[in-house]
Parts: structure tokens; sequence; C-alpha cells
């Protein structure tokens, strides 16, 4: 191979890697894959989360270092957002646990909040019981109220105020 070739493919290399971060930093947070940027206009919170937006999902970017999006399911109430998590101490979990304070993103508008976890029996239970009401209301197979409040594997549970 000689170097004029090599020259080619390093350079191939070099773009196909830009391209990648480039796609990574503005494309993901939409996606599946969690990425670094949050994007969206900075919002006063509302007096009442309950009808903040149609979507399905919100974006959640929590503060701290490495920058992080995650796309999650929601339920926003009067008072602020109700977000749950499998019982696999997930990464996002673990960094609002570390720092509670984020910002999340409802179609073009984006919040600043700080997460309390619920551990409170009654009151999580409640919460999740709200979750399974809006993903799942006819009560049909996948996500059910026994299997989030189920004792042995307890769904995490975070309640989202503006700060």
């Amino acid at each position: 191979m000689n170097s004029s070739t090599k020259k080619r493919i390093g350079m191939a290399a070099a773009a196909l890697i830009v391209v990648a971060i480039i796609t990574f930093i503005f494309m993901t947070p939409y996606n599946r894959t969690p990425g670094v940027r949050l994007g969206g206009t900075a919002t006063i919170a509302p007096a009442d989360w309950t009808n903040i937006s149609p979507v399905r999902e919100m974006q959640l970017k929590p503060d701290g270092f490495p920058p992080f999006v995650a796309n999650i399911w929601y339920v926003g109430t009067p008072e602020g957002v109700i977000t749950a998590t499998r019982p696999d101490n997930g990464y996002w979990g673990r960094r609002v646990r570390a720092n509670p304070n984020a910002t999340i993103r409802l179609g073009d508008a984006a919040y600043s909040v700080t997460a309390r976890e619920v551990t409170q029996t009654a009151e999580r239970n409640r919460m999740l019981q709200a979750y399974v009401n809006k993903y799942n209301p006819d009560g049909g197979p996948g996500l059910s109220y026994e299997a989030l409040s189920n004792p042995d594997m307890p769904w995490e549970v975070f309640f989202w105020t503006p700060r």
C-alpha cells in the first residue's frame, strides 16, 4: 500500500469519526441511545404540570460531568413530574442520586428541575399507579402496577419540581 492510499484511508477514517461524534451530540437525544445535547428553549416552570406536553417521552439531562441525556417516560402532576426506572441501579438513577439537579425537555420547552427520590411506600405506590394509568390504561400485558410495586424488585421513583 502506498502512502497516498494510506493517507486517503486515514482521512476517510477521520471523517467517519467526525460524523459519528456529530451524530452522537446532535441526534441521539431524540433516539433510544443517550446523547449529550439537550436543546430546547429555557422555559419558566408552569403552575400546573398536568398537561405540560402531549409527547410520550421527555429528555432528562442530569447536572454534572460527563454530560448525559436520557429519554424517559414521565407523568405530569399539578406539583411536578413523576419518573420511574427499573430496579437495576441504572445510570441515570445513580446520577440523580449523586446530584438531584437536572434539566428536562418536553417538546421544545426545557425546565430546570430538582429531584426527590420517593421511598415512602404509599406515596411511591400512588405515583406508580399514575405511571401505569398513563402508559397502560387498558391494563394489557406488559407494564402493570403489580410489577412496578413488587416489594422484591421496587422500581426507583423520582419526583421532579422546579428549582
